[in-house]
């Protein structure tokens, strides 16, 4: 356990620097973002000094891995709040959107891989091979227009873009800021429904790219594990069809599938900034690109770094999870 955190924490201090890097190399003056174009050269100064930015690199790097640890991003030029909360209010909604998005890639993904390399060459493996094929091979800004063009525009099914409607618009009160959750809090299922009609759509979008990552590793994984010779055993002493595949062979793919939905997972969260955009879903990645395109550093590097924490946090939870699915790991 000592050399897990040992390696969260370096892999924490290089994000830091990574970031810190980027900060500095970037063609953005800070000071100027700040002040604006029509200071003075001595208003320039004092808030270069201000910042910092007289400071030696290692003095300021120091200090920022101080801010950082203590939530303090800076303020945003765009928004002009605190970095922190800005991300405390934008991250909820692409979460949410990610988790149901990897929910769907894991619900459908997972079973169709097994049966897939379980009936090699069949017809639900040549269609899996398919579902992944196009999964990855269309781009998800195309996919996104196409299914609003379809399902909302023409058949009116979902809700359009956005996270809600404008009748429910802030009606219901911020609790958890995943929209589904609190609406259930809130007991207004008029609004639940609602939320449900405007996420579903990205959502599944989503879950559809997920789907074809993690079908067809499973596939991959299962079709490896059906060719050993415990499998074989197994079925010479009699086994039904269905505990080889599921009790012995899936069974062993658990740890190697656990990395492979959190890695999934890491990627729709940040990895959604098209959908979002798409789909106006005001989450993380739209506010990342926006602040990126109005040189708002603070807002990019915060949101940057929120979005590394996750990945690093996630790889913790597989490494604890292989813990609990192979004991000979610990």
């Amino acid at each position: 356990m000592g050399g897990t955190l040992l390696s969260l924490a370096l892999t924490l201090l290089g994000l830091l620097l990574v970031t810190f890097i980027i900060g500095r190399v970037m063609p953005i003056d800070p000071v100027l973002k700040v002040v604006g174009d029509r200071a003075s050269q001595a208003q320039y100064e004092a808030a270069y000094r201000a910042m910092g930015l007289d400071q030696p690199l290692y003095i300021q790097f120091w200090r920022y891995i101080g801010d950082v640890l203590t939530g303090d991003f800076g303020r945003s030029i765009s928004t002009g709040q605190l970095v922190v909360n800005d991300i405390k209010r934008v991250f909820p909604a692409t979460f949410e959107l990610a988790t149901l998005g990897t929910l769907i890639g894991v619900f459908v993904g997972v079973p169709l891989g097994v049966i897939a390399a379980a009936r090699r060459g069949g017809i639900i493996d040549q269609i899996a091979r398919v579902v992944a094929l196009v999964g990855y091979s269309m781009p998800i800004f195309w996919l996104g227009l196409m299914g609003l063009l379809v399902f909302y525009g023409i058949l009116g099914w979902v809700g359009g873009p956005g996270r809600q409607g404008i009748i429910y618009d802030g009606m219901v009160p911020v609790v958890t800021g995943l929209i589904l959750v609190d609406s259930l809090i809130a007991g207004d299922w008029g609004a639940f429904k609602d939320a449900f009609s405007h996420i579903i759509l990205p959502a599944s979008l989503l879950g559809y790219y997920s789907l074809a990552y993690i079908s067809r590793m499973t596939r991959s994984f299962m079709l490896e594990q059906l060719s050993s010779e415990y499998i074989t055993t197994a079925r010479v002493k009699g086994l039904s069809e269905r505990a080889v595949i599921w009790r012995h062979a899936f069974r062993n793919i658990q740890i190697p599938l656990v990395t492979v939905i959190a890695l999934s997972f890491g990627s729709l969260l940040e990895g959604s900034v098209l959908t979002e955009i798409i789909f106006s879903w005001p989450g993380l990645g739209q506010y990342i690109t926006n602040a990126l395109l109005s040189g708002d550093m603070n807002a990019v590097l915060g949101g940057t770094v929120v979005v590394g924490i996750c990945f690093v946090l996630l790889n913790l939870f597989s490494d604890l999870l292989y813990r609990v699915l192979d004991p000979r790991s610990k």
